[in-house]
């Protein structure tokens, strides 16, 4: 089996961290993190690395991550993009599937709720 691919996008280095410590000790499944801190990066990552799956915050600075979904998903329409994102507003979950995101995680983020979302999207 390969190793499985996640580009995990936030700017804030601990929310990256947790979220990486979070699976990694609670999945069974070898997965490579690739981290971005800003949206233009994550967009250059995901055409370069092709990855299986990925976790997008939704302020980021630079382009936000509503524009980097939209961007990556013009590169990969199959590709899930789950947000994880403080933006708890109604219609903000519509405005994120709208960009091409296949989930939704609020912040501060649920273990059980991440690691059930993780799991779904990565096999």
């Amino acid at each position: 089996m390969t190793m499985k691919r996640v580009l995990l996008v936030d700017d804030d280095e601990f929310n990256r961290d947790m979220v990486i410590q979070l699976l990694a000790n609670s999945i069974d499944i070898e997965c490579e993190f690739i981290e971005a801190e800003n949206g233009l990066e994550a967009v250059d990552l995901a055409a370069e690395i092709k990855p299986d799956l990925v976790l997008m915050d939704l302020s980021l600075p630079g382009i936000s991550g509503w524009e980097a979904t939209r961007r990556i998903r013009q590169m990969a329409q199959d590709l899930p993009i789950i947000a994880i994102t403080a933006h708890v507003l109604k219609g903000d979950k519509d405005r994120a599937m709208e960009a091409g995101c296949v989930d939704y995680i609020t912040k501060p983020v649920d273990h059980d709720e991440l690691v059930r979302k993780f799991l779904a999207y990565i096999n």
